[in-house]
C-alpha cells in the first residue's frame, strides 16, 4: 500500500516552497521597482515553476467549477474561473516587508486579458535564449502572488476555515481578504474569498 497524500498539502507546500526561495533572493536584491528588471536563473526557475504550478492549479478549479472542463490555456481558465470568482483580478497580493502591492490577476479586467506575468513566463520557457530578460523580478513576484491567490481558490474552504497552515511568510492578503488570529495552535489567517 502506497503513502497517500493530501492535495492540499502539496499545492500548498509548494506555493511555500517557492515563497522560501523568493525570500532567499531578497538577500541578494532588494524586492523594490527599481530592481523589478534584474533577471537571473533563480529568477526564471521560480518564474517557471510558479508558471507551470499555476496552469496545474487552474485546470484544477475549473474542473471543481464543472467536472467536464476542458479548459487547457489561460484564456480558457479567465473564462470559466472569472464568471464564477469574479473578485479575482481585484485581489492585491501585499509583500509588507518590502512595502509591494501587486495584483497578479489585473488584467483578468479585461475580457481577453492575459497577465503579463504570464506572457513573460512562457516567452521564458518557449524562447529563452532571445527572451531570457523576461524572467525579471517583477514577472516572478506576480507569478508567484497569482499562485497564491488560485491555490486560496482551490482550497477555499480550508482558506476561509483558517486550515491553510503553515503561514506564508512574505506574501499577505489585504484586510479585505483575511483576517489575522491567534488560534488554539498558534497565528492563523481566515481568508475572506
Amino acid at each position: 500500500m502506497g503513502i497517500q497524500t493530501n492535495k492540499i498539502e502539496v499545492h500548498w507546500n509548494y506555493l511555500l516552497a517557492l515563497e522560501r526561495d523568493l525570500n532567499e533572493i531578497s538577500r541578494y536584491v532588494e524586492f523594490d521597482e527599481k530592481n523589478f528588471k534584474c533577471f537571473s536563473i533563480e529568477i526564471a526557475r521560480i518564474l517557471l515553476a510558479s508558471g507551470a504550478e499555476v496552469d496545474v492549479v487552474c485546470k484544477q478549479i475549473c474542473k471543481k467549477i464543472n467536472e467536464k472542463s476542458s479548459a487547457d490555456n489561460i484564456n480558457k481558465y479567465r473564462n470559466e474561473i472569472v464568471p464564477v470568482f469574479s473578485e479575482i483580478p481585484k485581489f492585491q497580493i501585499l509583500l509588507p516587508r518590502f512595502g509591494l502591492t501587486l495584483m497578479p490577476w489585473d488584467e483578468w479586467n479585461n475580457p481577453s486579458g492575459v497577465p503579463f506575468w504570464w506572457t513573460a513566463y512562457n516567452k521564458t520557457k518557449h524562447k529563452r535564449d532571445s527572451e531570457y530578460d523576461k524572467a525579471n523580478l517583477k514577472n516572478a513576484l506576480n507569478s508567484v502572488a497569482g499562485l497564491f491567490v488560485m491555490v486560496l481558490y482551490l482550497y477555499k474552504d480550508k482558506a476561509e476555515a483558517a486550515k491553510l497552515l503553515p503561514l506564508p511568510q512574505l506574501l499577505r492578503v489585504t484586510e479585505n481578504n483575511g483576517a489575522t488570529y491567534l488560534g488554539r495552535h498558534g497565528l492563523k489567517i481566515e481568508y475572506k474569498l
